[in-house]
């Protein structure tokens, strides 16, 4: 018979540990916090074709509501920006060919958000994943508006650029490659509508969390026999 010797680790402590880790951290969010979750993003949603700063929705106002949204854009923009240009210079660093150096930039912004919600889910915390789901659909809307714009040409001007200088289009070389340079605004509104797809489902998953969970079923039953 064989025996496991003194010398192996015991992985499995480990596995019931991040186990019950995740299980902890999924079971302590309270029903409020879950509900005031799906509001604020159930919210986001009905409001975003509204204020999102890309045509046609875009609107020049100045409420405070429009100022809220131009700043969460502002510094949403500046983070995805930063992710679409590391997904570019991982490719620099491995010598990619230009077609994947040049789409590997789109590829890390939109993965990014679903990397870090799938890192949650994988520890049991359902609410981090469609979050994460949600924000990958929020960063293709830019995606989206960028597609649109590749028959302006090849260079991508400063005030449009998000390094604030003239650049070179990424779009207009992928879909000249493709060959579909001439449909880039029905590409654009496949992107849109796959966004908008990912944003309600994971609003649908955040109110079915918060309102039709195990958990929340049982708190329900026990406030009705008070």
């Amino acid at each position: 018979m064989k025996t496991k010797k003194p010398t192996d680790p015991d992985l499995s402590y480990l596995r019931d540990l991040v186990s019950k880790e995740g299980k902890e951290e999924q079971e302590g969010a309270s029903p409020m916090a879950k509900k005031a979750l799906f509001v604020i993003f159930a919210l986001f949603l009905i409001l975003f074709p509204k204020y999102a700063p890309y045509p046609p929705s875009h609107i020049a106002d100045h409420s405070m509501m429009k100022s809220i949204f131009d700043l969460y854009f502002f510094i949403s923009s500046q983070t995805f920006g930063i992710v679409h240009e590391g997904g570019h210079g991982v490719c620099y660093v491995l010598h990619c060919p230009k077609f994947i150096t040049v789409i590997n930039g789109t590829v890390f912004q939109i993965l990014f958000p679903l990397g870090i919600g799938y890192y949650y889910l994988r520890r049991g915390n359902l609410a981090a994943w469609y979050v994460g789901v949600f924000f990958a659909g929020f960063t293709m809307h830019n995606t989206a508006w960028y597609i649109s714009t590749a028959h302006e040409g090849p260079i991508l001007p400063a005030h449009k650029s998000f390094l604030g200088v003239d650049a070179y289009h990424d779009f207009y070389y992928i879909l000249d490659t493709l060959g579909i340079l001439a449909h880039d605004g029905t590409v654009a509104a496949i992107v849109r509508l796959i966004a908008y797809a990912l944003m309600v489902w994971a609003v649908w998953k955040l109110y079915l969390f918060a309102f039709l969970s195990r958990e929340s079923k049982t708190r329900r039953g026990a406030d009705a026999d008070q």
